[in-house]
This record gives C-alpha cells, structure tokens and sequence, in this order.
C-alpha cells in the first residue's frame, strides 16, 4: 500500500482556508475536485475517499466562517451566541462521494436569547445557499441547516433526541437514525461532544432502540430475482441500469447501523462500525463476508460514471447497462448482492424474534 497523502501534500486544502468569499470557495472546491479526479489511480480507495472528505470538511469549515463573515457586513453582527456546524448523512460518516449533497445542521449554545433566534435563521439559509453555490446541491429530504427540525439550541437538541427515543414510531426513528450519523464541522465542538454525550446516554436508556431501528431497516430496494439475476431500474431514463447507492450502498449502511446500535456501538463511520461490529462477533462468517462487500460497495458507488455541470462534477449513482457485459462486473454484483441479501434476511429473521417477544 502507498503512504498516506497528508494534507501537506495536498497544497490545495489550504488554498480553500483562505477562500475569502463564495466565488473563491466554490472555485477553489472545483480545482481540489479536479486534483483529486487525478489522483485517484494513485491511492488506494479508502486514502482517496478520506482525502475527499477532508476537503469536505475543510469547505464546510470555511463556509462557516465566510457566512458568519457576510452577516456581519450585511448588518446582522456577530452571532449571539456559541454553535456547531455539524454533519450528517454520507458526509457524517466519512463516506461522501465527488458529488454528495447537502446533509447538515446547527448545534446553538443554550446561552441563545428567545430574541436573537433570527440571527440563526437566517445564518442557517445563507449558508445552506452558499454550499449550494459552492457546489453542494440541497438535500432533498431537506436535513439542512436551513431547517428548524436541523438547527437548535443544545437543550432543544437534547429533548428532541429524547422523545424520537421514546416515541419509536416510524418517523422518529427515522429521524432519529439520520441524527445518529452527525459529526462536528466547525464552530463550539464541546457542543457537538455535550449533544453525543446525550445521545448515547439516551441509547443506554433505551436498549429496545436497536428493535425499533431495525423495523426500520428491514426494507429496502430488491436486487437480485428469484432466479438470481440482478434487477435493474425497468422504466424512466435509467431503464436497464442498476442502483448501486440503494441496491448496496444504502443497505448495507443501514444494516451496519443496526447491528452496531443493537449492540450500544456509537461510532459515526460506517467502517468504524462494522470494525467493531467484527470484534465483538468474531469469528462470524457472515460479518466477515459483510465487511468484504462494504468495500465493493464503496468502491461501485465512486467509480459510476459522472459528468462535470459548470464544474461541478454529478452522478446518477448508476451503473448504465452497457457494463452488465462484462462478466467480471456482473459476477462482482451477484456476489455482492448475494451478501446484502443474506444480511437482510438475517435481519428479518431478528426482527421476526424480536415480535415475538414483545406479543
């Protein structure tokens, strides 16, 4: 394997810090995209997926403070009190491609007055707007900082998180499994330790969360027929082609999360938490074959073909039919999906278990 590239000899990350408006940020985000396109058959997968997630966080960090910069020339001054910038989704875990979306919020000190609310309001849609420019499309699901739900003051925070804990209907949980994904950015990080602090107190006192996260889980995008063949998209501009981000990729995020939170792991990464998941189920062979499938799965989401849009580049997460001819491709699929589709069943079967028990 090749030695890791430290940001040192990565010269344009700092050229990003000193981005001073979002001309040159977004700028600066396509010229490190671009160096990163190149690098990519010198690295070994997981050193090119973390270097491009360093450069999301560095462009996350940098637009904090160029929003906190352009409120304060627009009028708004200084924010009246402490935050953190946080991470959830694909970026919250470390994963995110070339072309991932927006998937973030705010953490607010406590100290925020009732009256001063609009500062972060309106610091929340700017920059939610400025990532946007810099090349970071918003979340459909609208998880951003933009959002009320997505940005609160620290004890907000806390008695939302309670409640999706208590609660444990499908929509809490669901919001409660993208919150398990967040990780500090920018600002105040004792805010982000003080809100992980609570979330894992509240899974202590919650053991049956796993269950309630599983029932959630156990449903996902069909992959391969009963005959064994790979089902692809039959209609739309994608007919013929297979979803790799929620044939593999989505899956096996959310089976790992499950596994990793019925045990009380809180880790934040994906591989994190399947390396922790194995230690304590050693010797297990299906875990071991679910590890080796994390990292196909990772590897088919970041080489579906992509496209540059006004320098930004943009993927569908496809793979388009053409590559189903190539043996090698369509036996990696198979084998991979086979491993999803073991993993979902075991899930069921604990799902199953667990209705039992509770009738």
């Amino acid at each position: 394997m090749k030695p890791q590239k430290s940001e040192h000899e990565f010269p344009l990350l700092s050229e990003i810090r000193n981005a001073s408006n979002a001309q040159q940020l977004r700028d600066q985000r396509i010229a490190c995209q671009d160096q990163l396109i190149d690098m990519r058959s010198e690295l070994e997968l997981r050193e090119w997926i973390a270097l491009i997630n360093v450069m999301h966080d560095v462009i996350g960090e940098r637009a904090a403070a160029i929003c906190e910069q352009d409120m304060w020339k627009a009028g708004f001054g200084r924010p009246p009190a402490c935050y953190a910038f946080v991470a959830f989704g694909s970026s919250g875990r470390q994963e995110a491609t070339l072309w991932s979306d927006q998937d973030n919020g705010l953490i607010i000190g406590d100290e925020l007055k009732e009256e001063s609310h609009p500062y972060f309001r309106e610091f929340g849609l700017r920059l939610a707007n400025l990532l946007e420019y810099a090349g970071y499309p918003k979340c459909p699901g609208k998880v951003m900082c933009s959002e009320p739900l997505w940005s609160q003051r620290l004890g907000d925070w806390k008695h939302q998180i309670s409640k999706w804990c208590e609660d444990q209907q499908w929509e809490p949980i669901r919001y409660f499994v993208i919150a398990s994904d967040l990780r500090h950015i920018a600002g105040d990080s004792e805010l982000s330790e003080a809100w992980v602090d609570h979330f894992r107190c509240s899974v202590k006192l919650h053991p049956d969360i796993g269950h309630a996260v599983l029932r959630n889980t156990v449903n996902h995008k069909a992959t391969l027929n009963v005959m064994g063949r790979i089902v692809t998209e039959r209609f739309g501009e994608h007919a013929g082609d297979f979803d790799v981000k929620y044939g593999i990729y989505i899956p096996l995020v959310n089976s790992i999360r499950t596994l990793a939170l019925q045990r009380g792991i809180i880790e934040t990464s994906t591989q994190k938490r399947m390396e922790k998941v194995l230690l304590l189920e050693e010797g297990s062979l299906l875990l071991e074959s679910v590890d080796r499938a994390w990292l196909t799965g990772l590897r088919l989401r970041n080489d579906t073909p992509a496209r540059i849009e006004n320098g930004i580049l943009v993927s569908s997460s496809y793979i388009p039919r053409e590559l189903f001819n190539n043996k090698t491709v369509q036996y990696e699929l198979r084998d991979t999906l086979a491993v999803v589709r073991r993993l979902h069943r075991a899930l069921l079967r604990e799902q199953r278990l667990a209705a039992r028990r509770d009738s």
